[in-house]
Formats: structure tokens, sequence, C-alpha cells
């Protein structure tokens, strides 16, 4: 069984768990198998893009673009991320957890200057963007690897008062709801829920008293809920996700086509570039509806294949982490272990949202969907999480 927190006597009960000594050279120095299924996820995402994209130049709003254009800028992050990955997998842990508070702090500088009129930049009437030439950077990907740092380092330095509401509690809380209200403010709901759930899972697997957290997770359930019922655009959104057929050519209408997409597929698809959801009757089919066309494409076959995939990265991240803590790397541990709460849990929110088991929501498939920041840093946390892995297996060696 898969042990998904620290006791809740924390880092001390981990210091008694004896690692097993593994003879030199009888471990590998890198997790080579995932690895691999990671960069299968990248690559078939490539691939995915590529076609779902390929046909938006047909349209006025992108005609000034080549048929390539979206296949090249996903090409170009992915090269950036897999350089940054190689740079964050040659930086110790010891020196990230260093890091953590610092740059919780920058993530949240960035948060402050998108919403500054002139420095952010506006798409679909949201602020979340910094454009940099080359590329628009989005904070809210950045804060989502902040927020796992800085919450393992809390966790950490504040395990002997998980217990207390006022000293181990409140003060990570102060910390999510201020970066929540700046995400609320772009707006931006889907980072929140994700950057809000990072964290309060970091604190649980952490050992937070088990009442505070229930008392946390209702009262999140609580904001979430009011927050869509003061705004109407969010209540119609949840009352088309309830019934998308009730007003397809309205509020349903990217949900529908996503259904359609899904049942065109059926079980092997109707082959790789045949999909004619993707020819402007499916919105954002290259970003957040990027699972849609794999449906329709590559079937029900496809979809599991990446569900499989994206399954098996986090719980191998879990694995990751069960193994630091058990020789008494805590910090460690909790960031592997928050990084595959982070990835499956994201995967998780845009496959419901593709198949219509959660309301409409602009989250991005990680490692996979058009989207510069999130595959960038999506490469940089996987990298972090398999130098905690390289770093855990030479202990484990006894080379360290």
């Amino acid at each position: 069984m898969l042990s998904l927190g620290l006791p809740r006597s924390g880092a001390r009960a981990a210091s008694k768990a004896a690692p097993r000594i593994a003879p030199a050279g009888a471990v590998a120095p890198v997790d080579t198998a995932l690895l691999w299924v990671v960069a299968a996820l990248a690559l078939l995402g490539l691939v995915m893009v590529f076609s779902a994209s390929i046909a938006l130049p047909d349209s006025p709003r992108f005609a000034a673009y080549q048929p390539t254009h979206f296949l090249v800028r996903h090409l170009f992050a992915l090269a950036i991320g897999t350089s940054l990955g190689l740079v964050a997998f040659a930086v110790p842990a010891r020196m990230w957890q260093r890091l953590a508070p610092w740059l919780f702090v920058f993530g949240c500088v960035l948060l402050v200057a998108v919403l500054i009129p002139g420095i952010g930049k506006m798409v679909y009437g949201a602020r979340r963007w910094l454009p940099l030439g080359l590329m628009n950077l989005q904070p809210s990907e950045l804060m989502k690897l902040f927020v796992v740092l800085y919450a393992a380092d809390y966790t950490v330095r504040k395990q002997d008062y998980m217990q207390s509401a006022k000293r181990g509690f409140l003060p990570m809380a102060a910390a999510v709801a201020a970066v929540g209200l700046l995400l609320l403010l772009e707006p931006d709901l889907g980072g929140f829920v994700v950057i809000g759930t990072i964290a309060m899972g970091v604190l649980y697997l952490g050992g937070v008293n088990g009442r505070l957290f229930a008392g946390l997770v209702v009262t999140a359930l609580a904001t979430f809920a009011l927050l869509v019922l003061i705004s109407p655009y969010r209540r119609e959104r949840i009352f088309a996700y309830m019934d998308p057929f009730a007003d397809p050519l309205g509020k349903g209408y990217q949900l529908t086509h996503s259904l359609i997409a899904f049942g065109r597929g059926e079980l092997f698809g109707v082959g790789l570039g045949g999909s004619i959801e993707k020819l402007f009757y499916l919105p954002e089919a290259h970003t957040d509806f990027l699972l849609a066309v794999i449906g329709e494409e590559l079937g029900l076959v496809g979809v599991m294949a990446v569900i499989v995939m994206f399954y098996w990265v986090a719980r191998r991240a879990f694995e990751i982490g069960r193994q630091a803590i058990a020789v008494d790397r805590v910090f460690c541990g909790l960031v592997a272990k928050g990084v595959g709460l982070w990835i499956g849990f994201q995967a998780f929110i845009n496959m419901g949202v593709n198949l219509g088991l959660l309301p409409t929501k602009g989250l991005t498939l990680p490692l996979m969907s058009y989207g510069g920041s999130s595959v960038i840093v999506s490469c940089v946390a996987i990298a972090i999480v398999l130098r905690i892995d390289s770093e855990t297996r030479r202990l484990m060696r006894g080379d360290a």
C-alpha cells in the first residue's frame, strides 16, 4: 500500500525508518522509467497540439499565422523547459529548501505585477500574463511550483507546531489566502483551486492537525461555493455543465462539442489528423480541450493511455517522496509528493472538464497542452523530483 503522508509524529517518526542500503552500482542514478513516461506525454502532446492547431490559420483571427505556428512555439517551450529542467536537476535539494521562501515572495510580486495596467497583458477579459517578447509568462503557473516548495519548507520548519492553529495552521492559511486574492483579481479561479489544493495537500501530508485540516476543507468548499454564487458568469457555467445540451449554442457550446468529439472517436479513433471538431467547432482545442481531440483521433485507447501515464507519474512521485522521507529527508519527500499531487490533480481536473464530469474551467493538461508557462514549469518540477530521487538513491547506496 502506498503511504500518502507523514505519520502524525512528523519528522521524528520518519527518522526511525531505517532505509535499506543497496550495494554500489545496483541503483541507477536517475529514474529512467519516470523520464521516459514524461517524455512520452510531452511528445504525444507535441503531436496532438500540431494536429489540433494546424487548421487555425484558416480562421480570420489567426490568418497571419503559418500552419506550424503553434507547433514551433510549443516546441520552443519544450526546449526551454528541458534546458531549465537540466539546470534544476543540477541544483541540490537543500538549495531549493533555502530558496523556497524567497521564491514564494517572488511569485507574489509577479502576481501583483500582472495586475498593473501596462505591465500585465489582458486576454479574453483576464489579466494573467506578463509579455516577455518571445513568449508570455503566466505567474500563476510559476506559483504552483513555488507553493509546493514553500509549503514543504514551512511544514519542516513548523513541524513541532503542526497541531497548533495559531502557530502552525494560520500563517500558512493567510499566505495561501493572499495568493488566492491576487489570483481572483486576474481572475483565475482554476489556478486558485489548484494552488489551494497543493498547499492543503502538503500540509496534510506533513502532519497538520486533522480537525484543522477538516475545517480548512470545509472553509475552502464554502468559499468556492460563495465565489460561484456571487458571479453570474460562474453560475451559468455550472448550470451549463449540469445540462450542456440545454443550451448547445450558448453556455454549453464548448462542452457539447467536446462530448461529440469523444463520441466520434469511439474505441480506436478516426485517425491522427482526422478530427472534425478541431475545425473551428471546438474552441481552445489545442489548449484546454486537447484531450477531446485525442479522444476523437485516437479513441478510447488513446485517452486511456494518457490517463494511465498520468496516474503512473503521480504514483511514482509519491513513491519517490515516501523513499525520501524514509531516509529522513522530509522536505524532499514533501516536495516530491506535492509535485505528484499537483500534476495528478490538474490532469484530473482537465480530464474531468473535457469529459463533462466537472464544470468548464481553463486549466491545461500538464506537459501536453499548448501553453509555454505550463510546459516549462512542469518540466522544471519533474526535474526537481528526479533530483530528489537521485540524491535518495545515492544516500541508499552509501555515497552520501
